[in-house]
């Protein structure tokens, strides 16, 4: 989004002529009326409920399968972590797309979400601007991280960890790594295609290939293991 000061995994685009149906959990009231007041102004989003504690929201997210769960961490009956990986999980079929939205911007809550499957983390004092792009990035399979854990998290990620597993079974080929390092820095599909002098749809293709090669999900999946393995730094 032009101008604005988001430090991106991912650089969402928009979506438009669609509407993206939103979950809301919080426990206080007076954020989950905040929020669904944000968005339910918008032309392109819906909220569709609007829950206090985790269990409600995996019960709802199941019974109402929207676009994106919107989640608080600190909730009730089961926090925001546990309700991402119930939802979004390794292992889970048809997984969910969530956003986690907090007060709370402690390391081990930025990188548990993001493990146990979040596309997206931000705190409660990003502002509108930000809420209404990561939900209408998440909906595109794209990611979105505050502008002020970004670096953080990076930094965490850039430290190449002793342990990455086996080695791939079909390695990355170098135009594959090409593209994983551009991923990594947060580029957008287009920005890669036009750096790399190939089309849109091969830069799509070098994705899929890439996500099944490294058994991952998503860009920010991709990203991680870039900056995990030391292929960017």
């Amino acid at each position: 989004m032009p101008g604005t000061s988001a430090e991106r995994l991912i650089q969402p685009g928009r979506i438009t002529n669609v509407t993206i149906r939103v979950l809301i959990a919080d426990d206080q009231e007076l954020v989950r009326t905040g929020f669904q007041m944000i968005l339910d102004a918008q032309p392109d989003l819906e909220v569709v409920a609007a829950v206090a504690d985790g269990a409600a929201a995996v019960e709802q997210a199941r019974r109402l399968r929207p676009d994106v769960c919107l989640l608080d961490i600190r909730m009730p009956r089961l926090d925001g972590l546990e309700v991402t990986r119930v939802l979004a999980g390794p292992g889970v079929e048809r997984p969910m797309r969530v956003v986690i939205v907090t007060t709370f911007d402690m390391d081990e809550y930025v990188y548990g979400a993001l493990r146990a499957g979040a596309c997206g983390f931000l705190l409660k004092d990003s502002g509108p601007t930000l809420l209404i792009e990561a939900i209408r990035a998440a909906a595109a399979g794209d990611a979105l991280v505050s502008p002020s854990v970004t670096v953080r998290l990076l930094a965490h990620l850039s430290n190449p960890r002793v342990n990455m597993g086996r080695p791939l079974v079909d390695p990355l080929t170098d135009r594959e790594l090409d593209v994983v390092r551009h991923v990594a820095r947060g580029r957008t599909n287009q920005e890669v295609a036009a750096e790399l002098f190939v089309s849109l749809s091969t830069v799509k293709t070098h994705l899929g290939s890439i996500q099944t090669k490294l058994g991952v999900r998503n860009r920010v999946e991709i990203a991680a293991w870039a900056w995990e393995s030391g292929v960017v730094g």
